[in-house]
């Protein structure tokens, strides 16, 4: 697989720094109050004026996000293995799965937060609820999927059924799995925000309310911003391990 030019990432600057311009210009040439929309350039000095705040907020936000979007990925993952060995209870496992899935995040958070108190722990659930169900039915497809001609292969060969699901089922997950976790990611970050903002004693959710509740929008944008760059790194980090673990697959990132 050819490694990717580094100038592939200049259209992505470009559009970057074309839509930042815009939105510093349109601030600045209509006046726009920053109670209402600050400049870029004023939420940077936001930030870097208070790096302590946003750093601890930072730490305990992508804390719960990572410990939730591993608890999904492990419960996930570990449901479809035993579907595909028990399909018969797939149905009965899919229907529990998509009425979690259908349920609103805003109406499960607070119940937590008032049974289990203000601790990051009703965010690492409600985090894994979330991204439980991505990863169960990519994982679930991609034990289905596996290449026919393979497991011909193999059945002449005379390998058992542990060999076919580990030399061929298995590795066969992995694409679905890494499309699963570039779902996943993004999404373990807002729901680890929003189990903050039904209650909590710090993150960067905890921070978002408080400066939404006074209007102090240069801090809010603060930690969208940290948010948006962490949900990037996260994308890049989970392209650069699908191009070195799943390396027998062509890919066009």
């Amino acid at each position: 697989m050819k490694p990717r030019p580094a100038y592939s990432i200049l259209p992505t600057i470009l559009i970057l720094v074309v839509l930042f311009a815009g939105w510093e210009g349109f601030v600045h040439l209509r006046a726009i109050p920053p109670y209402l929309l600050p400049a870029p350039t004023r939420i940077l000095r936001t930030l870097f004026a208070n790096p302590a705040l946003y750093g601890r907020a930072s730490l305990l936000t992508l804390g719960e996000a990572l410990t939730g979007l591993l608890l999904g990925v492990i419960t996930g993952t570990g449901a479809a293995l035993l579907l595909s060995i028990w399909p018969r209870f797939e149905r009965a496992v899919m229907t529990i799965a998509i009425l979690v899935k259908s349920t609103p995040m805003v109406a499960i958070a607070p119940l937590l937060t008032i049974w289990l108190g203000f601790g990051v722990l009703p965010k690492i659930i409600i985090t894994a609820l979330l991204t439980f169900f991505p990863v169960l039915v990519n994982v679930i497809s991609g034990l289905q999927h596996a290449d026919p001609a393979l497991v011909d292969l193999f059945h002449s060969w005379h390998a058992g059924r542990w060999e076919i699901f580990r030399f061929v089922r298995l590795p066969s997950t992995l694409p679905y799995l890494f499309a699963a976790l570039k779902i996943s990611a993004p999404l373990s970050l807002i729901a680890a925000v929003v189990a903050e903002w039904t209650g909590a004693s710090g993150g960067l959710g905890h921070i978002m309310w408080l400066a939404y509740s006074n209007l102090n929008l240069p801090f809010l944008f603060g930690s969208v911003f940290i948010l948006g760059l962490a949900g990037v790194a996260s994308y890049v980090l989970l392209t650069w391990a699908e191009r070195r673990l799943v390396f027998w697959q062509e890919m066009e990132l």
